[in-house]
């Protein structure tokens, strides 16, 4: 994979949003939408370069719903159904953070004046919140690192970004476990990618360091034989065999952020081994051995299981192939 392919993004989304599941590669419509997807799709959706005239229409739509499902207090709802209605209270959970990530990416970066400022307008509406848990506020932290990166002196990303250092913590003393909770969950990689961001965006060295070190321990850790074996959907701890199933898209995707932002961070081109083993891993060098993307379809599957994948294509992994492949074709491609 060289370029990444839209082609079932697209097929998922209508005028709405973003479907979020699928049988095989046909969206299962019963479902309905979530904003958790939605955001993930700003996300990769403004980092491309140049987007062409239907991929604008979907930011637009994206960015529709994002602004439909926050309230006037900051806060967001996630579940929309099929009918339209929202089938959960509003809240500030991951899909909150995630909303900010996407909205500050769409600030930042879109090539859209109009949709650039109101991506801008939501974020602003939102960053004040301040969530119990640690990994909705990294999502959060991201979308103010690039709203920080456009902005300089905006005092609210500054202020959400400064604040991510406390959540995470510092790593620990012990060499073998210096991850900042007792066990590895999900999306690991957002917490030292968090650090990373704001160390450099903000001046801090030690932040900046402590992050670099936990991803350092977690790609470590998230590796057999010179490929990645992330931590499956049960989480994972030392002492817990390996490999172990089922293993996530977004977890080897996170891996892909953290790693290309310490290399645009540190210019260290070692950073470059996760993104190239991210990317492998979907292309089949993984511990099954299975490519884990359709060519013909465009989209990515769900999971990767003992027997070989699931069948399903998803939007949560689509957007992780999609994310992981952009990585590879702006790194992979000038260092080659």
């Amino acid at each position: 994979m060289t370029d990444p392919s839209f082609a079932h993004l697209v097929r998922l989304s209508d005028d709405t949003g973003l479907y979020e599941h699928a049988d095989g590669p046909l969206p299962r419509r019963e479902h309905g939408y979530c904003l958790d997807d939605v955001a993930r799709g700003l996300v990769v959706l403004c980092r491309e370069p140049e987007l062409p005239a239907d991929l604008v229409v979907l930011v637009e739509r994206y960015l529709a719903f994002t602004a439909h499902a926050q309230t006037a207090d900051g806060r967001f709802h996630n579940r929309l159904g099929p009918d339209r209605g929202w089938r959960d209270e509003p809240g500030l959970g991951d899909w909150w953070g995630r909303a900010l990530w996407g909205l500050g990416t769409a600030a930042a970066r879109c090539p859209v004046p109009w949709i650039r400022t109101a991506a801008l307008t939501r974020f602003e509406a939102s960053a004040h919140h301040r969530p119990p848990s640690v990994r909705s506020t990294a999502f959060a932290a991201l979308g103010a690192a690039e709203v920080l990166g456009a902005h300089p002196d905006h005092p609210l990303a500054a202020k959400l970004l400064g604040d991510i250092a406390s959540y995470v913590g510092e790593p620990g003393d012990a060499p073998d476990w210096p991850w900042p909770e007792h066990r590895l969950f999900y999306a690991n990689a957002v917490l030292p990618e968090a650090l990373i961001a704001a160390g450099h965006l903000l001046g801090d060295g030690t932040v900046r360091d402590h992050g670099l070190r936990l991803l350092d321990w977690l790609l470590t850790v998230e590796s057999r034989d010179g490929r990645i074996s992330p931590t499956p959907t049960g989480g994972w701890r030392t002492g817990e065999p390996r490999p172990a199933f089922d293993q996530q898209p977004i977890e080897v995707a996170a891996l892909a952020d953290a790693c290309a932002r310490a290399h645009r961070v540190t210019g260290d081109r070692a950073w470059l081994t996760g993104v190239r083993r991210a990317v492998a891993w979907f292309d089949g060098d993984n511990d099954v051995h299975v490519p884990l993307h359709d060519p013909e379809t465009g989209g990515g599957h769900d999971a990767l299981v003992p027997g070989g994948r699931n069948r399903n294509q998803g939007a949560e992994s689509t957007l992780a192939l999609i994310s992981t492949v952009q990585h590879g074709r702006t790194l992979l491609g000038s260092a080659a």
